[in-house]
């Protein structure tokens, strides 16, 4: 009989020393099974447990481009207060209230529960400037149940705790700890959190969303997210599309019952539900599945955002029609890039420009990996509208490598039950979420992290409160790091892609690889953290705490 994940969890603090102890040796197998290769982690299917009630609706089924693409509304602030810094500037004040909602994703699914920052999901678009700051009061307003799985074996998510706690974090904003979100620093429905954002960064499409220790899977699942947009004077100069034809897109997968309610996949088993990964079968852009948008013959900017818990998209148009990239999580590109397709891992935000001009009177499909269809562009007739994109969009000066005063390297592994091959737990350099503080980089210092990936997956991870840049990444023998501790590359160092040289704060930690990032800690000190932006990882335990420390003395 297999060790389960459950059994695995209660046997406590030795086993756990064990575990670390094998991942020093080189062993991805929980202890005391033989070294071999660590199994791929399981892309789990949304098997139903057996009843009418939860029989699954297969999005393959339902009718295309049925429903027109919503757009999400803009949050309206609803008075001033002073800003922290000058008590005698006086700041947007915003009031975003979670609640629980119904939305209808198709035209032929009966309305869905979810929980919503707003009316819709996703929600609001927070409409700042970089700058200047804004406070927002981040109410909760849900129910006092969960509904969906909780696993209680999480650290966080412990049987004595509520069910149904919040805490929001803006993706990629440069915030005082206080407002970053930390995940400990929940609290119930009937309570509320103000949070400013000073927003001292360049023009960008954030995202803000719940993060929760224990259940920011389920929440997030749930419909708690949605995009938050910093603009300035120097990207308006630019003349890019705007106005109507600057679209927020945020793309998602859930899994749906024949009652059109959320499906969250589960082991079956009531006192350890956790699985390593929800993938759906419906891809929702904007709320709806397979929805339609009326354009123009002329270009349009498309502010992309993966939601996604788990799901990479690959995305690319039928007709074989390319766009231009020209910016990604941290603002725009240098120069525009152009592509036939884009991979964006969960998290990940891509700003694109699509030239429909040459399209008039033509229906034209976005897909996902040129299989499944995603939403259609109904092109109208009449005359072309071309743009021509500047040559350059901004400059972005390069981190040189030599100004790193450290490097740090760290393991992406996973440890799996030796008998069924099922993932048991994923780790940051080898430290659970609650073990000590280990990066302590100090304010105002570059440093270089290399993402040691052992792993056969792509881990997209995100730090909190800085932007960084992507040096290189090099495949190197898993097998001999594994046995001796050694790296021996495989290859040469690969440059980033074209759309990843400006400034991100996620990355794509490639499978078998090592990937160099170099990053400037600046804005503020306290505690932050880091981790894998798959939701079910950085609930089991791939999330590490991270301290920004004040300059030494000299």
């Amino acid at each position: 009989m297999s060790l389960n994940r459950r059994r695995f969890l209660q046997q406590g603090g030795g086993l756990a020393a064990a575990l670390i102890a094998g991942q020093t040796a080189g062993t991805d197998l929980l202890p005391g099974a033989a070294l071999c290769r660590a199994p791929r982690l399981r892309k789990t299917k949304f098997v139903a447990p057996a009843g009418p009630q939860r029989q699954q609706l297969s999005a393959l089924t339902l009718a295309r481009f049925v429903d027109a693409l919503p757009l999400p509304e803009i949050a309206r602030p609803e008075g001033k207060r002073a800003d922290p810094a000058d008590a005698h500037r006086q700041l947007p004040y915003y009031r975003m209230s979670m609640r629980e909602i119904e939305q209808t994703v198709h035209r032929d699914v009966k309305p869905t529960r979810f929980w919503s920052y707003g009316n819709t999901v996703p929600g609001p678009v927070l409409e700042t400037r970089s700058g200047e700051g804004v406070w927002v009061d981040w109410g909760n307003a849900l129910p006092t149940r969960h509904f969906l799985p909780i696993d209680h074996n999480l650290h966080g998510a412990e049987a004595g705790k509520p069910e149904v706690r919040t805490v929001v974090h803006v993706h990629g904003a440069k915030a005082p700890p206080a407002s970053d979100g930390y995940p400990d620093a929940w609290y119930t429905p009937g309570h509320s959190r103000l949070y400013c954002y000073p927003n001292q960064q360049d023009a960008a499409l954030l995202w803000y969303h719940d993060h929760t220790m224990g259940i920011e899977r389920l929440n997030v699942y749930a419909g708690l997210f949605g995009s938050f947009i910093v603009r300035d004077a120097a990207e308006e100069a630019l003349g890019l599309p705007k106005g109507e034809y600057e679209i927020p897109l945020t793309l998602f997968d859930r899994g749906f019952d024949r009652e059109g309610q959320l499906y969250y996949p589960d082991t079956g088993d009531p006192e350890a539900p956790w699985v390593s990964e929800a993938i759906g079968d419906a891809i929702l852009a904007n709320g709806k599945i397979y929805p339609y948008l009326d354009v123009q013959p002329r270009a349009y900017r498309f502010r992309l955002l993966n939601a996604s818990n788990g799901r990479s998209f690959d995305l690319s148009l039928a007709n074989g029609q390319g766009f231009q990239q020209i910016g990604s999580d941290q603002g725009l590109l240098q120069e525009p890039a152009p592509l036939s397709n884009l991979f964006l891992a969960p998290a990940e935000r891509a700003d694109l420009v699509v030239d429909f001009s040459q399209y008039a009177g033509q229906n034209v499909v976005l897909k996902d990996h040129r299989l499944n269809d995603v939403m259609q562009f109904r092109v109208a007739a009449g005359k072309a509208m071309p743009l021509a994109l500047p040559a350059r969009l901004r400059t972005i000066e390069r981190i040189p490598e030599a100004s790193a005063v450290r490097t740090r390297t760290m393991t992406l592994r996973e440890y799996a039950d030796p008998v069924s091959g099922e993932t048991t737990l994923l780790l940051l350099n080898g430290k659970h979420w609650h073990d000590p503080v280990t990066e302590k980089p100090e304010l105002n210092t570059v440093e270089i992290w290399e993402l040691v990936n052992l792993t056969e997956d792509t881990h997209p991870i995100h730090l909190h409160l800085v932007r960084f840049q992507v040096l290189d990444r090099r495949s190197f023998s898993v097998q001999e790091y594994r046995s001796s501790g050694k790296m021996v590359y495989l290859g040469q160092p690969i440059p980033p892609k074209a759309g990843e040289t400006g400034w991100k704060d996620t990355v794509q930690a490639f499978q078998r690889s090592v990937t160099r990032i170099i990053v400037r800690f600046e804005g503020f000190t306290g505690r932050y953290l880091w981790h894998c932006h798959i939701m079910e990882h950085a609930g089991n335990d791939m999330m590490r705490p991270l301290e920004v420390l004040p300059p030494r003395k000299a």
